[in-house]
């Protein structure tokens, strides 16, 4: 679990670039990619992992700090 969550942070600091404002929604897009297959739309209100997405955050702003 520990490498699915460090796999999934390291795509959302990609993802989010340069801005750090941008990292929760792009945690969240990308846990929502590794549970359903796909990027979400824009108004799309499937589930999501919560504990998953809030242990990547926390890992992505580790990673985001160094």
């Amino acid at each position: 679990m520990e490498k699915l969550i460090e796999r999934l942070s390291k795509k959302a600091v990609v993802l989010s670039g340069q801005s750090k404002n941008e990292l929760e929604r792009s945690c969240w897009m990308i846990v929502h990619e590794h549970k359903h297959g796909v990027m979400p739309t824009e108004y799309d209100i499937r589930e999501i992992d919560e504990e998953l997405y809030l242990e990547v955050l926390k890992t992505a702003r580790e990673i985001t700090e160094v």
